[in-house]
């Protein structure tokens, strides 16, 4: 009887019958690689794991100071809004180098390089402005202070550049809010802490602190600008430099330097949020 089972086994699946031991030694040849079910088979190892997203959950405000088109807009951007206990126009037309590169320009192309690297790190990020155009204006620095509060976001940086006219005058500083009731005294010591942080991550891009700045660390406290004074959240403005300064102008107004800025943005928020 044995043989004849092995035979119709071999007629069925063409698998060899076992040899004078019988049909008893079956788990020896089932276990063929072709007679395996896939839970027989071995797990190969993953190839790649993804790693966790390190701003996953955050939330980060960027302003992009002034806009392209505010000097067609003379009457808007002259109205008078508040800034936290006094009145200050809506907003400026922002400096630009000699050559005539806007300021607000440079400070759109340096955010949405920002943006991008928040994005792919996992943040949220909320842009005070979404375009730089010549038919537009604002937002009036009141809406720009504002911005993220309810939201509670982690932190907001507003990105600038100087228009210093004085001979030399060169270098970035970074701008916070002052202690001051009832406005910024919530604020001001993670402010102070996220504008230290700011500065050490662009001098380690290779960025030189202002030499035109009182002090002359490259950190500067302010009471005097609404998009500090009204913000419920951390808040810093950085002048990335004197536009009008040469040295300063080449960097500020090539794609690698601006990505130079965007990067060292990056590295500042992601060390001030995990430090």
């Amino acid at each position: 009887m044995i043989p004849l089972i092995g035979a119709l086994l071999v007629a069925l699946l063409g698998v060899p019958t076992p040899g004078d031991g019988g049909i008893g030694t079956g788990p020896t040849w089932l276990a063929s690689s072709h007679l395996r079910t896939t839970a027989d088979r071995p797990v190969e190892p993953a190839t790649s794991v993804r790693r966790s997203e390190p701003l996953a959950g955050r939330v980060i405000v960027l302003d992009a100071g002034h806009q392209l088109g505010n000097h067609n807009f003379p009457q808007e951007i002259n109205r008078p809004v508040p800034a936290g206990g006094f009145s200050k126009p809506c907003n400026t037309t922002g400096t630009s180098t000699n050559g005539g590169y806007p300021e607000a320009t440079f400070a759109w192309n340096v955010t949405t390089r920002l943006k991008a690297k928040l994005e792919k790190a996992g943040a949220t990020v909320v842009l005070t402005r979404k375009s730089n155009r010549e038919d537009r204006w604002g937002p009036c620095v009141d809406y720009r202070g504002r911005k993220g509060n309810k939201r509670h976001a982690d932190l907001k940086i507003s990105i600038h550049g100087d228009g210093s006219l004085s001979s030399g005058a060169h270098g970035f500083h970074v701008i916070y809010p002052p202690d001051r009731p009832p406005w910024t005294d919530d604020i001001f010591q993670p402010s102070e802490r996220l504008a230290g942080v700011t500065k050490a991550a662009l001098v380690k891009k290779g960025f030189s602190v202002a030499n035109y700045i009182a002090g002359g660390d490259g950190l500067d406290e302010r009471s005097d600008l609404g998009t500090l004074n009204l913000s419920d959240v951390p808040v810093v403005m950085l002048e990335s430099g004197n536009m009008r300064d040469s040295g300063d102008a080449a960097v500020m107004t090539s794609a690698q330097g601006q990505e130079r800025y965007a990067r060292a943005l990056a590295l500042a928020i992601r060390n001030y949020l995990h430090g």
